[in-house]
């Protein structure tokens, strides 16, 4: 059998131990993100779309034509408890890529989150159900089924990167895709940063924070001070 081009499933090749997952889980993304150099980002345009609580798991990759949802559905055919599905429609927001049907049964699947450049509908059963759920926005309009589509390929969403297995971790803040290869380097540096911040939350509460360096950087820049 002749495959069609753009219609195409994969296997997952691997994908992150669960230990380092669990442990990302517990971090803040703005704190990987600033361990991450800042250097990567799923962009401003994809917002929470469930009631509240931050997301940790592995991602399966779709990529999909804007408005139709047919590998989604085979996606989620194909999920495993702890998976988020990720989805690279491209931004488009003329027809929504699930709503509550697709949504229960993602729920019965162990799938613990979704990524979606494109649109979700039925907002009020994902803020009911509160599954993490990130997505550029919201209509009515329902999808096409047609494809094609592919499964478990590299994805981009504003030029972040995505690869099947990778881990996915989302806040208030945003998305975040943490590679396989990178995370145990990735995860020391938050937690030390983490740390970090937590030692200089007290100083604040304490009355001891050391802001001497405020007017250090600006002197280095050439800004002149009235005590000057």
């Amino acid at each position: 059998m002749t495959m069609t081009i753009g219609f195409r499933i994969l296997n997952r090749d691997r994908v992150a131990p669960a230990d380092i997952v669990a442990a990302f889980a517990r971090l803040p993304v703005a704190n990987v993100s600033d361990s991450m150099s800042r250097m990567t980002a799923a962009g401003p345009t994809l917002r929470p779309m469930h009631t509240s609580g931050g997301m940790a798991g592995v991602a399966l990759t779709v990529k999909a034509r804007p408005g139709d949802n047919l590998m989604l559905h085979a996606a989620i055919d194909r999920a495993v408890p702890g998976d988020v599905i990720v989805v690279d429609a491209g931004g488009a927001l003329d027809n929504a890529l699930m709503g509550e049907l697709m949504l229960a049964y993602a729920i019965k699947k162990g799938v613990v989150g979704f990524v979606i450049n494109g649109a979700i509908r039925d907002l009020d059963n994902f803020r009911e159900t509160n599954l993490p759920t990130w997505a550029a926005g919201v209509t009515h309009r329902g999808p096409y089924k047609d494809g094609p589509g592919e499964l478990n390929v590299p994805i981009a969403i504003d030029g972040m990167v995505i690869h099947p297995g990778d881990i996915i971790i989302g806040d208030s803040d945003g998305v975040l895709c943490v590679p396989i290869d990178e995370a145990e380097a990735i995860l020391k540096a938050t937690q030390a940063k983490s740390a970090a911040e937590i030692k200089q939350m007290a100083a604040i509460e304490a009355g001891t924070n050391d802001r001497s360096w405020v007017d250090r950087a600006l002197r280095e820049r050439g800004c002149a001070l009235p005590q000057d």
